[in-house]
C-alpha cells in the first residue's frame, strides 16, 4: 500500500536531501548558450571604456550652446573631425565643436553632443547650432554599462543570448559552466517494444522512454538511454547498477506500483533508502524516490500522461537542484472554458489548449486518460486543481503553466 506525500512535501524533501553536483567545466563563448554558470561573473573593467556619443552630430561644451535657437544659432568653430575607433588626442576649446559619429569617443572638455539635425556647417570652418544642449545629453559615459567589481551574472543563471553578448563585452570567451547532468532513462515492462517495432498481441510501443528523454533534453539535461528492461528483478537491478556508475540520476519508467511484477520499488530499496513511495497527485500517484549517495533513483508510473506530468512537476525541479539552478516554468492567467471536477483527494493536473479572445486568454481543458498520450500533443499548458478543491467552475481565472514558447507566458 502506498503512503503518499504531497508534491510540495516531495520538493521540500529534495531540497533537504540533495545538494548540487558541483562539477564544472569551461566552454568557448560560442558554446555557452543555454548552459548554467558555475561561478559569479564580476566585471574586471569598464564597459564602455571611454565617454562616447550616442548620435551622429557634434561634440560640444554645453555652455557654449545655451540660449541658441533657429533664429539665433550658436556659431562654433569646427575644431576637428573624430573618426570611429580612434581616441581623440586633443581637448575641445571654448567656442569650438568637433564632428563625431554615433559611438565615437568624446574629446576632453566636451560634455554633450548635438544631433546632426540641429546643426549646419556654413562652409567657412564654423557650425551653427540651433538647439541648446544640456550637460550629458546624447552621451554614454565610461562605465555606464558596467564598472569593475559589479556583479554581472550570478552563479546558477542559465545563459540566454543577451547574457552571451554581455560576456563578449567583457572579453570573457572561456565561460565557467556546470557540467551537464547525465540522467539514465530505463523503460521497464514485458509488454514494451521499441518505437520502430510493430507491437504484437498484448504489446505496446515504448512511449515513456522518448517522452522523458525529450523533456530532459528540453531542460538541458543529457539523457542516457538504457533501453527496455523486462520485468525481472535481477535484470532491472543490473541495469540500474550500471546506470548509477555512469550517470548522476536514474529514472525508471514503469513498475512503480505495488503489483507482484512491479520490481522498481524493490530494486531502488536495495540500493539505498526509499524517501517516499506515492505522490498525492493525479495523474502520477505511484511515484518513487530513492537515493544512492547524492544520486536520485526515481520510479515513474508506466502510463505516459502520468510519466509526463511527474517528469515535468517533480523530476525536472529535482534535476535542476542537482544542477544548481531553479526550474521556473512560464505562467499566464486564463479563463476556464468549462467546468472541471476533481474530487480525488489529490492535486489534479489537467492539460489545456490556450487561445486569445477579446476579453483575454481562454483555457480549454484536454480530457484524456493517463494511459493515453496523443491528446497532449496539442497542449499549450496545464493547470492544477488543489487537492482540497472539488473542482473549478467555467469562467474561473486560473494559473496556467505554459509548455511551449508563445506569447501567453508572462
Amino acid at each position: 500500500m502506498l503512503n503518499v506525500i504531497t508534491l510540495e512535501e516531495a520538493l521540500q524533501l529534495v531540497r533537504e536531501t540533495f545538494v548540487p553536483a558541483g562539477a564544472k567545466e569551461r566552454v568557448p563563448l560560442g558554446e555557452a548558450l543555454g548552459r548554467t554558470l558555475a561561478e559569479d561573473v564580476t566585471a574586471a573593467e569598464y564597459v564602455p571604456d571611454f565617454d562616447r556619443s550616442n548620435v551622429d552630430g557634434y561634440a560640444v561644451r554645453a555652455r557654449d550652446t545655451f540660449g541658441c535657437s533657429d533664429a539665433i544659432p550658436a556659431v562654433l568653430r569646427l575644431q576637428a573631425r573624430i573618426r570611429m575607433g580612434e581616441r581623440p588626442d586633443f581637448a575641445l576649446e571654448e567656442g569650438c565643436c568637433a564632428a563625431i559619429p554615433t559611438g565615437g569617443a568624446l574629446p576632453r572638455g566636451a560634455d554633450s553632443a548635438v544631433m546632426l539635425e540641429y546643426a549646419e556647417e556654413f562652409g567657412d570652418g564654423t557650425v551653427g547650432i540651433a538647439r541648446s544642449a544640456a550637460p550629458g545629453e546624447n552621451l554614454t559615459f565610461r562605465g555606464d554599462d558596467v564598472s569593475p567589481g559589479k556583479l554581472l551574472l550570478p552563479r546558477g543563471r542559465i545563459l540566454h543570448p543577451q547574457d552571451v553578448g554581455a560576456l563578449a563585452a567583457l572579453g570573457i570567451t572561456n565561460v565557467p559552466v556546470t557540467a551537464p547532468l547525465r540522467a539514465a532513462v530505463i523503460s521497464t515492462g514485458d509488454e514494451l517494444v521499441a518505437p520502430d517495432k510493430k507491437p504484437g498481441p498484448g504489446q505496446v510501443r515504448d512511449v515513456n522512454g522518448p517522452l522523458i528523454e525529450a523533456q530532459l533534453a528540453d531542460a538541458g539535461i543529457r539523457a542516457v538511454r538504457f533501453g527496455i528492461v523486462p520485468d525481472r528483478e535481477d535484470a532491472l537491478r543490473k541495469a540500474v547498477e550500471n546506470a548509477i556508475q555512469d550517470c548522476d540520476a536514474v529514472i525508471l519508467s514503469g513498475g512503480s506500483s505495488v503489483g507482484e511484477k512491479d520490481a522498481s520499488l524493490r530494486v531502488i530499496g536495495s540500493l539505498g533508502p526509499v524517501l517516499f513511495h506515492g505522490l498525492a497527485m493525479k495523474p502520477g500517484k505511484p511515484t518513487i524516490l530513492g537515493r544512492c549517495g547524492n544520486k536520485p533513483l526515481i520510479g515513474l508510473p508506466g502510463h505516459p500522461v502520468a510519466a509526463f506530468f511527474v517528469t515535468r512537476l517533480f523530476v525536472l525541479p529535482l534535476l535542476s537542484r542537482l544542477s544548481g539552478t531553479e526550474f521556473e516554468p512560464r505562467q499566464c492567467t486564463a479563463r476556464l472554458t468549462e467546468n472541471v471536477s476533481a474530487n480525488h483527494g489529490r492535486a489534479y493536473f489537467c492539460a489545456c489548449r490556450l487561445r486569445k479572445e477579446e476579453d483575454g486568454i481562454a483555457a480549454e481543458p484536454i480530457r484524456t486518460k493517463s494511459g493515453l498520450i496523443t491528446a497532449l500533443a496539442g497542449a499549450d499548458g496545464y493547470f492544477c486543481v488543489d487537492r482540497d478543491c472539488e473542482g473549478l467552475m467555467q469562467g474561473a481565472q486560473i494559473r496556467v503553466f505554459c509548455l511551449r514558447e508563445n506569447d501567453y507566458g508572462l
